[in-house]
Formats: C-alpha cells, sequence, structure tokens
C-alpha cells in the first residue's frame, strides 16, 4: 500500500468482491437459474478484472522494477485472498456436504471460532510485521523509535477508527431493521468510497489553488509537487490539516499529473473497481425483510473488517437466489385468540373491550386472502346466572344482559359500511345461541367475517374465578379445538409423524391474547406484540404498555407508578434477563409455550395449601409467568404496544387490589429465585448476574418501611446539628434511604432529640400494625387514608427541608443533595425519552408524598391482610342459587333422538353432577291459527304462547333482542362430551366444606403470622443497625470531603455510615442499571416502530386512523345513530324509493 498512490489504495479496496461474484455466478448455474439476475455478477467480474489490468498497466508504465512488480502482485493477490472472508455467505447454495457441514459447525461455535479468528489475525499480523522488518534491510529502531506527537497523532486515529467503524456498523443493522436499506444502507455505503476519495483530494486541490494565487497563474501541478516535496510550500509549524495535505500529495507526486494518460488510468481502474463492487452487491436492492429482523438473519458474519469497512458489510449481507419467477412464500398462518375474562364490568368498560374486537375485525377481515393473521375473540363470563323467582331454570343476570346490549350496539356502527350522511342499518345475519354443560353461549359472525363467542359461565355448574376460566379457554382452544382436526385426519389414515409435525408448527403459531373485561386496545397494539413472537421462537410470552385510566388522587397516584414500573423495571429486566410478569388485562402467549411441560398441566392445580392460595389465586399471571419462566421461555415487554385498563378510583379499591398484589408477587419472586440456579440453567435470558440483581431489589423492597421510618424521622440532620457543636467544623451525615435520602420532617420541624425523633416516628407504623391484627378490614383501610394525609404533609415538610439544608450549608455536594437531584434528573430525562407520555411527570410530585402511604401504610395492610383471600374488586353480595330441578321422565322421553316429537324444542342445561336438565318449549302448529298469516299477528302469537309457558334464559335473552336473531343451536355431541370431561377432571365446582375451610383459614393466618415476623423482624434489625452505628459516632463512619458550590475544598468532611453508604451505593447501582436498560429498549423500540409503519404504510388492507377512534368517539357516534326505528334509519331518499313497500316495524 505505501508504493501506490492515495486514490488507487481507496479503490482497491472496492475489488475485494472478486470472489463473491464469481461464487453468486457458479450459485446461480446450480440453482438453474440463468435469468437476468445472473448478469450483474458477470459484469462485475469484467470491470473486477479490467480494473487489476488498468492498475496493472498503469504502474507499469512508469516503473518496470522488480519491486513494483511483486507489489502489484501482493496487492491483487491480497484483495484475493481477503475476498475469502465472505465464503460462508454461499457455501450452502453449493450443495456441497462438506461445506455445509463446516457452516453448520461455525454457526454453532460462532462465539468461540469470533475469538480464535481474533487471536489467530493478531498473531499472524505481528508475524508478517516481524518478517518484513529484517527483511526489507530495516533495522527494529526505525519501528519503535516513534516521536511522541506521532504516536499521539496514531492513537488518536486508531481510536477514530474504531469507534467510527463500531457506530457504522451499528448504524448499517439499524437501518436495515427500519426497511431503510436503499436509502439508508446502500446509497450512502456506496457513495462512501467516492466520498472518502474526495476528501482526500479536495483539500490538495484547495491548497494548490491558493499557492497558485501566491505564485501566478503558470503555476503547474508539477510545480506544485516539487515544492510540497522539498518542503517549500509548508511552515515549519505547520498545523495538522497542512500535514495532511503534505502526506497526500507525496502520494500523488510520483504519478505524472498533468499526463492525461496517466490520469485516464486512475480514474479508469478506480471507477472499474467500483463499479464492480456495486453490481456485486446489487442483490440487496431487492432483499425482502421480515418486520423484526434479527442482525444474524442480516449478517452472515457478526464481525466486520475495519479496514474496508463499507464493503465488508455489503458482501456480509445474506445473499439469496433469486427465482425467475416472484414465488410468494407466505409466513405459516398465525391465529390470535383473544381470550377476555369478565365478571361485574360496567357497561361503559364492557364498550371498551368489545369495540377493541371489532376494531381487530375491520383491521383483518377474515376472507383476505394476503391476512397474515387471523383473529377468534372469546369472552369468558364468571357468575352469569342467576336464580328468577317462580322460574324452574336458572336466567342471566343483569350484567350478561348488558354485555349482549353492547355487542349489539357496537355491531351496528361497525357493520354500517356505508360514508353517506343518509344510510341504512344494514341487515344483521343470524346468530348463535347455545347451550353448554358450563351455562350457554352466544356465537357472532362479526361484520368482516370472523368470530366472537361469548361463554356464559354457570358457578352451580362450572368452578369460578379468572384462573379456571383461563383453563377453560386453554383447554378448549388448545386441546380441543387445535387436536381434533389432526386427530380425525389420523382417524382417516394420514401420516403420523407429520400429523405430529404440523402440529407443532400450529402449535408455536398460535397466539392467545389474554384480556381483561375493560381492557382498550388497537390493533397496532395486538400486531406489535404478534411480531415479538413470530420472530423470535424462544418468546413464550409478550406485554404492552398498560396505561391506567380513571379520574381522581388514587389515578392519578397509578399513573405515574405504572409509568415508573414501566419506563424502568420493566425495560431493565426485558434487556438484562426477562420480564418476570406479563399482565393478564394484556398479554400475547405462544400456545406451545403453555403447552409445555409443567405450564398448563400445573396451572390446573386446586390450592390445598395456605401458600397455594396466595401465589396461585391472588397473582394468576404473575405465577403462569414464572411457570413458563422455569421451564425455559422468555418473556418480553414492548413499549410501543399501548392497551388501556380502568384503575381503582377510590382508596379503598386501590388498597383490596394491591393487598392481592404485593403477597402474591413476593410469593412468585421467592419461588423464582428459590430454583434460580435450575431457571437458569433451562432459561438462557435468566443469568446468575440478573438473579443477582433481583435479590437485590427484593431487598430494598423488604428493608422499605424501615427506610420510611427513617427518612421521616430525620436522624442524620439532628446529628448534623448535634456534631457539630461537639467537633467545631467536623459535620456527621449519616444517609439510610433507598428511595428518598432526605434530611427528615420530624428533627427539623419538631426541634428534639434525634432519638425521640426515631420513636415519633416508629410509633405510628406499630400502632398501626397492632391495629390491623385487630380490627376489621374496613376500618384498616380508613384509618390507613388518615394517616396517608399525615404522612402527606410531612412528605411536603421533608421536601422542603433537604432545599433548605442545601441552602443553609452552601452546598449540594451532600449524599442527600445529590441523590435528590440524580433522582429528579432521571425521571426529567426517563419522561423526555417518552414524549407522548412526558405529562405525567406532574403526577410525581402526588406519588412523592404518597411514598409513606404505599411504601410503609400499604405494605403493613398488605402482609398483614395475606389470610384474606378474596378478590377485593368488583365485588357484590348476592343471595345464594339453590341446585338446579333434575331432569323428569317426561323430557327425558321428549329430548331422545330417536322419538323426538318435531312440535317440542328441548333445551339442555347440565347441572353440578353432570346430570342434564331439560326446559320443554312448546310451539303450537301454525294449524290452529290458520288466519294469522302477518308479521304482527305471528309476533302476536309468539307473545300469546310465551305467556302461557315458563321463560328460560334462551328465550328470555331471543325476547329481549328480538332484531338481533339469536337461533338457538344444540351443541354438538363431540364437544359436549369434552366440556362434561373437563369438568369433571379440573373445573367441577368445590364442594362447601366448613371443616376444611376452617382448617385453611387457620393455616391461612399462621402463614400470615410468620411471614409477618419475618417480614417486620427484618425491618427492626434495619433499624436497631442503623440506631447503634449512629450512636458510635464518627468512629466508624467514612469520612468524605466536602465541596462548596464552585467545587472548592472547604476543609470539612462529612462522615457517612457504612451501612447507610452500602445500602445507598446499592440503590444507585439499581437505578443506574435500570436507566440504562431503559436507554437501551427505547432504541429498540423506535426501531421496531419505524419497521412497523413503513410496513403498515405499504399494506393497501390497513384501515386508516379515523377507522381507530377512541372508544369515547364511537359511543358518541352510537349515542347519535340509535334511534327508535331499530330496522331502518330513513336518511337516504334512495333508500327511501327502495323501502316504499315495506312495513317499518
Amino acid at each position: 500500500m505505501p508504493f501506490f498512490d492515495i486514490v488507487t489504495n481507496a479503490m482497491i479496496l472496492n475489488s475485494v468482491c472478486i470472489l463473491s461474484s464469481i461464487f453468486q455466478v457458479v450459485a446461480q448455474c446450480l440453482a438453474r437459474q440463468t435469468s437476468r439476475f445472473i448478469v450483474p455478477p458477470i459484469i462485475s467480474i469484467v470491470f473486477i478484472l479490467s480494473g487489476y489490468m488498468v492498475f496493472i498497466i498503469s504502474y507499469l508504465l512508469s516503473r518496470e522494477d522488480r519491486e513494483m512488480k511483486i507489489m502489484i502482485g501482493l496487492a491483487i493477490v491480497g484483495t484475493i485472498f481477503v475476498s475469502l472472508n465472505w465464503w460462508e455467505n454461499y457455501s450452502t447454495l453449493f450443495r456441497n456436504p462438506f461445506l455445509n457441514s463446516i457452516s453448520e459447525d461455525i454457526a454453532r461455535s460462532r462465539n468461540l471460532v469470533g475469538i480464535l479468528s481474533s487471536v489467530v489475525r493478531i498473531l499472524v499480523t505481528a508475524a508478517v510485521v516481524g518478517a518484513y522488518v529484517p527483511l526489507s534491510g530495516r533495522d527494529w529502531s526505525s519501528v519503535t523509535s516513534v516521536p511522541d506527537n506521532v504516536r499521539r497523532v496514531i492513537w488518536i486515529l486508531v481510536g477514530i477508527q474504531i469507534v467510527s467503524s463500531a457506530l457504522c456498523h451499528w448504524f448499517v443493522v439499524v437501518a436495515c431493521k427500519m426497511h431503510a436499506i436503499r436509502r439508508s444502507f446502500l446509497l450512502p455505503v456506496y457513495l462512501a468510497s467516492l466520498g472518502v476519495v474526495a476528501a482526500f483530494i479536495a483539500p490538495v486541490i484547495i491548497f494548490y489553488q491558493n499557492l497558485s494565487k501566491t505564485n501566478g497563474a503558470n503555476y503547474t501541478m508539477t510545480e506544485y509537487c516539487y515544492d510540497i516535496t522539498n518542503g517549500m510550500g509548508l511552515n515549519h509549524n505547520a498545523s495538522l490539516p497542512e500535514r495532511l495535505v503534505s502526506d497526500i500529495t507525496h502520494t500523488l507526486c510520483p504519478e505524472d499529473i498533468n499526463d492525461r494518460t496517466e490520469i485516464g488510468f486512475l480514474v479508469g481502474s478506480s471507477l472499474c473497481w467500483w463499479l464492480g463492487w456495486v453490481l456485486c452487491t446489487v442483490y440487496i436492492w431487492g432483499l425482502q425483510l421480515q418486520r423484526i429482523e434479527r442482525t444474524q438473519d442480516l449478517f452472515v458474519r457478526r464481525m466486520y473488517e475495519g479496514a474496508f469497512l463499507e464493503q465488508s458489510i455489503l458482501l456480509n449481507t445474506h445473499f439469496k437466489i433469486r427465482m425467475k419467477k416472484k414465488v410468494h412464500r407466505p409466513d405459516d398462518p398465525v391465529t390470535v385468540f383473544l381470550c377476555a375474562t369478565m365478571w361485574h364490568e360496567s357497561h361503559d368498560e364492557m364498550m371498551k373491550m368489545i369495540i377493541s374486537m371489532f376494531r381487530l375485525d375491520k383491521y383483518r377481515p377474515k376472507n383476505n386472502p394476503n391476512n397474515d393473521v387471523s383473529f377468534e375473540s372469546h369472552i369468558y363470563f364468571d357468575d352469569a346466572f342467576k336464580d328468577l323467582k317462580g322460574s324452574k331454570e336458572r336466567h342471566i343476570n343483569q350484567y350478561a344482559e348488558d354485555l349482549v346490549e353492547v355487542v349489539q350496539q357496537v355491531y351496528r356502527i361497525f357493520s354500517d359500511d356505508c360514508s353517506g350522511i343518509f344510510r341504512e342499518h344494514p341487515f344483521q345475519t343470524s346468530q348463535r345461541i347455545i347451550r353448554t354443560p358450563y351455562g350457554g353461549r352466544l356465537e357472532y359472525t362479526l361484520p368482516h367475517g370472523n368470530q366472537l363467542m361469548v361463554h356464559f359461565k354457570d358457578k352451580l355448574l362450572i368452578r369460578n374465578k379468572k384462573r379456571w376460566s383461563q383453563i377453560m379457554y386453554l383447554y378448549y382452544i388448545l386441546g380441543w379445538r387445535l387436536n381434533r382436526k389432526y386427530f380425525k385426519k389420523f382417524v382417516e389414515g394420514d401420516d403420523e409423524s407429520e400429523l405430529m409435525e404440523k402440529i407443532e408448527k400450529e402449535k408455536a403459531n398460535t397466539y392467545l391474547l389474554a384480556l381483561d373485561g375493560d381492557t382498550d386496545f388497537q390493533p397496532s397494539a395486538v400486531m406489535l406484540l404478534v411480531d415479538r413472537l413470530k420472530r423470535y421462537p424462544d418468546v413464550g410470552a409478550a406485554c404492552g404498555r398498560i396505561h391506567p385510566t380513571g379520574a381522581g388522587p388514587m389515578v392519578w397516584y397509578q399513573k405515574f407508578e405504572y409509568a415508573v414500573g414501566h419506563w424502568l423495571q420493566k425495560t431493565a429486566e426485558h434487556v438484562f434477563g426477562c420480564v418476570l410478569c406479563s399482565p393478564g388485562c394484556f398479554s400475547l402467549f405462544r400456545g406451545a409455550a403453555l403447552m409445555d411441560d409443567n405450564v398448563m398441566k400445573r396451572y390446573t392445580t386446586k390450592a390445598t395449601e395456605a401458600a397455594h392460595y396466595i401465589q396461585y389465586d391472588q397473582g394468576e399471571d404473575r405465577w403462569l409467568c414464572t411457570l413458563l419462566l422455569q421451564q425455559g421461555w422468555r418473556v418480553e415487554y414492548n413499549a410501543a404496544s399501548d392497551a388501556y385498563t380502568n384503575a381503582p378510583q377510590d382508596f379503598k379499591e386501590f388498597y383490596n387490589q394491591r393487598r392481592r398484589w404485593g403477597p402474591s408477587t413476593m410469593a412468585n419472586t421467592i419461588d423464582l429465585l428459590g430454583s434460580g440456579s435450575l431457571t437458569s440453567k433451562r432459561n438462557r435470558s435468566i443469568s446468575q448476574p440478573f438473579i443477582l440483581y433481583q435479590i437485590i431489589s427484593m431487598a430494598a423492597a423488604i428493608l422499605g418501611p424501615a427506610t420510611i421510618c427513617i427518612m421521616i424521622a430525620g436522624w442524620h440532620l439532628s446529628l448534623l446539628t448535634l456534631n457539630r457543636k461537639k467537633a467545631g467544623k467536623m459535620i456527621i451525615i449519616h444517609n439510610n434511604s433507598p428511595s428518598f435520602s432526605f434530611a427528615g420532617c420530624l428533627t427539623l420541624i419538631l426541634k428534639i432529640h434525634p432519638n425521640l425523633a426515631l420513636f415519633l416516628a416508629v410509633v405510628p407504623p406499630v400502632i398501626y400494625l397492632i391495629l390491623c391484627f385487630k380490627l376489621k378490614s374496613d376500618t384498616q383501610i380508613t384509618i390507613a387514608a388518615l394517616l396517608s394525609v399525615l404522612y402527606a404533609l410531612l412528605m411536603i415538610a421533608t421536601a422542603l427541608s433537604i432545599i433548605g439544608t442545601m441552602v443553609k450549608e452552601q452546598t449540594i455536594w451532600t449524599p442527600s443533595g445529590l441523590f435528590i437531584i440524580a433522582m429528579v434528573l432521571m425521571n426529567l430525562i426517563t419522561a423526555g425519552l417518552h414524549p407522548k407520555e412526558f405529562h405525567l411527570v406532574i403526577y410525581g410530585l402526588l406519588y412523592f408524598i404518597c411514598i409513606p402511604s404505599g411504601y410503609l401504610l400499604l405494605t403493613i395492610y398488605s402482609m398483614v391482610n395475606m389470610n384474606n383471600v378474596s378478590w377485593g374488586t368488583r365485588e357484590t353480595g348476592g343471595p345464594a342459587a339453590p341446585k338446579p330441578p333434575t331432569q323428569t321422565i317426561t323430557q327425558r322421553i321428549l329430548q331422545a333422538k330417536c322419538c323426538k316429537c318435531p312440535c317440542w324444542d328441548c333445551g339442555k342445561l347440565a347441572d353440578q353432577n353432570g346430570q342434564v336438565t331439560e326446559t320443554v318449549i312448546m310451539d303450537e302448529k301454525s294449524q290452529d291459527y290458520p288466519d294469522l298469516t302477518s308479521q304482527e299477528h305471528h309476533r302476536n302469537v309468539e307473545f300469546h304462547l310465551f305467556q302461557k309457558i315458563e321463560q328460560n334464559w334462551v328465550t328470555h335473552l331471543q325476547n329481549k333482542f328480538h332484531d338481533f336473531h339469536l337461533n338457538e343451536e344444540c351443541l354438538a355431541t363431540e364437544e359436549e362430551d369434552f366440556w362434561r370431561e373437563l369438568q369433571q377432571v379440573y373445573l367441577e365446582p368445590l364442594a362447601e366444606y366448613k371443616e376444611k375451610e376452617k382448617i385453611i383459614a387457620n393455616e391461612l393466618k399462621e402463614l400470615r403470622n410468620k411471614v409477618t415476623f419475618v417480614y417486620f423482624i427484618c425491618n427492626a434489625m434495619w433499624l436497631v443497625a442503623t440506631f447503634t452505628l449512629q450512636l458510635i459516632g464518627s468512629s466508624v463512619t467514612i469520612k468524605i470531603p466536602k465541596y462548596d458550590l464552585n467545587l472548592n475544598p472547604t476543609g470539612q468532611f462529612l462522615y457517612i455510615d457504612p451501612i447507610g453508604l452500602m445500602f445507598l451505593i446499592g440503590f444507585t447501582s439499581l437505578l443506574l442499571i435500570q436507566f440504562i436498560g431503559m436507554f437501551y429498549h427505547r432504541i429498540y423500540t423506535l426501531i421496531h416502530f419505524v419497521a412497523f409503519l413503513s410496513m403498515k404504510s405499504s399494506t393497501s388492507t390497513i384501515p386508516s386512523d379515523d377507522d381507530m377512534q377512541i372508544p369515547d368517539t364511537l359511543e358518541t357516534e352510537l349515542n347519535n345513530c340509535m334511534y327508535l326505528d331499530k330496522s331502518l334509519t330513513i336518511q337516504n331518499p334512495a333508500i327511501i324509493q327502495r323501502h316504499k313497500s315495506e312495513t317499518l316495524v
């Protein structure tokens, strides 16, 4: 390289694609694809060889000595050897077993091969340098005796090269993942070589023109070369750019720049190499990418060549044979089942969730041939039936009726595709209503073809509560629905091994979206989660960003709490390990993961011990994720997938909700940490450092109450005052808070002794702890609310006290000052990286003053009431329902299939013992009313008949929603048998035994006492340790010099106790880790979102934003469109003409 000019050195690097072009031609020939796609690599070979020929001629014409010939040969052979770097890109296309085996071995041990390759390169480079020095007749002193300024420049250039190469490679990966290949990857990289040459030549031209002005118009380039070569054009104190120009000129001056032939050879060889490189990599223009493309699928090798970066990045891009005819190979079909669990949701909450399901139906119509994802919705309604006085059958309750009404209203809006102002309500196809062994089911065909099933559960027939509803749809969808069709094929004689392969593939591509009854989401949120599971086969579940909705101080507090939890905690878990809890209100699960060993089967475990009730039933979503993690599956978080759910709006409901969450979170985390060694072996996302991170986080959470007490007491501020009197200029500051290390309130405001301040800070929590053991739950919450107000006032004083301390001491360089400033800046920066959620920092002030309530009082309430395993939210009282009546002999005869009377319609209802209860409805023949033919008379007859008979829930719904055409059908025998078997094995209603309930209640209290004792004894030990160290004084403290605001030493010192410093460092480290994880996660969330938008814009089946309107807007339109005339809205004159002859009802 030193023997050639700078232009040749920069452009000859493009010739390293010579073997890649040859490999492309061979691969195309072996694939028998003699199409136009083979032309670019052939022309590329011609250009590169032409460049070599011009290069040889240009230098041999000027110098024919042996040394130049050797250097020319070494340059050409060197580029050919370097081009072997990318042989793996074509090895699998040669259909050579030996090469394929080597490629597979290298792929399996890619990291080790990369390390060994780097070591070998270093050794070879050292060997070449070591051999070149003596062979060239030089002395080693010429290599080692480098001036300091030159050495400094060399290290700077090396650093710039390393950093710039790494950044360039990373930005290339980002551009590809954002689907900006052509404009942000190919064009910049193609122009990089030309840009480098221009950057080298332009300063020389500018410097030459400046000298021409000085020496006259007759100043030639030859004279310029002579002057620069002899150092006449530079000053003794020449700057770095001037020296760079001199070096470039030295490399160009051996060429006769005034000779057009020499310039022609130089330009010709450079353009030949550059065009050959472009044509060799032209296949990248048509590269097809997934929405989320993994780096290993983009590039063959993870390493890049820093010496010729742009060439190596393009040549390292995966090469695929392009067919003559464009063959569309769709991905494996993906089916998403939306599974919502409902109970006592309000009308507005139901509206949000139903609208979200209808949005998906419009987003992905079922009959669209371009669909990559199909959807089916299921709603499982707990405790949907009630006893009705005077009726032999149970009827659906008001909540279930509200749901049917909401579905009907939303159906009307989404089925109206007319865009005009005057429009007609379209005809609604008949929907089905079916009696089932677990209660009943409504089956809707949505306007765009997708299915919606509403499953009404009778708690007398099937087990109640959310976890058992989840088990219902897990076994129904993944067990019955998925396996039934393949079993039929097996019976028909299909190959068993092929069927098993298809089943495994369909399990991997079947996803379940777990929803709560009040969840609101957009279709894009679901698709972003689908992307994660489609692209990464080891991902078992993915969750999105949950936004609490509602109004009031409690909701404002939760908005910031949810924000911080997602911004920092979930992102850190996602980046450094994996998410521990995917919330059940909006999470996507992979069917294969749920059907894995010890997941779905173990999830059916009935709680028989006290700990089971807390871990299994109080936090079912966290337990399910724990099972997935222990089985080796990864759980991910996508911040761009937004979902909205109602949050508790009053203090009592909030405390009861967290009373469930707190103990269950601790139980599942301890279970996961207890099996950490085994889990880390099975799950590659959970490493030992990540387990250590979780242990430190758990310790910080456990010691939270004691830390809050120390913060409130303001001990360290009091010791500051006392020790000043004793030690003169010596300042003693103790810091212990893991969350907010502030100078406290009591000592500052009341001017009392620090020991008394600590006593006053500890007494209220201790008294509240004792009262929680004695008083009822509602009374405990009332007391907690009063204490929360008092603590909020103290927290306001705490915030002002730290500001006053910094002003009084004329320094911010105290642990308390630095910590609070760092916390504020970190939260502001974090919020700034979430622009749409930046306004939530306003609620951070409310969150701050509620810290004692959320981390002290709520902790006490949750621990003491651990034995209360009721749900705590949406609970309403109701009378106990009697058992359903047994089936009579007459009804059995009438229902018999062999002699079923055509004038009777028998409906089935299963009781808790699996027996069938039948309701017989007599449908009198029309011959008794021969003259009644009109629709009005027919309805009068039906009304007369229904007055005579006993209505059931089916006829009740049919009458109430008669314009919605709910047609009763019977359940298939096979499916009925499936439900009965599932009930018997897993879902039979739990019998109530008072003695057993008393035993469980006592066990829960005993567990509560043990956990509470261990929990609060740890906090007591923390308080005692801190108190003892502060009494000992400066003999066991760490001395830190004090600086003023100008960073000048004051001669004073800060003394911090070691425990406080250790905890402060630990907590600060946790926050720093979370912040780094958040920043990393934000970058890749942006990449994913941009890629999603780029593919969304190119897909014609995606509705516009107007179609994805928010529920409030849609509900307003719904209310405006509901008229008294439910069959026709007469707004369009054409419609009026069309319906003149019709009778409007």
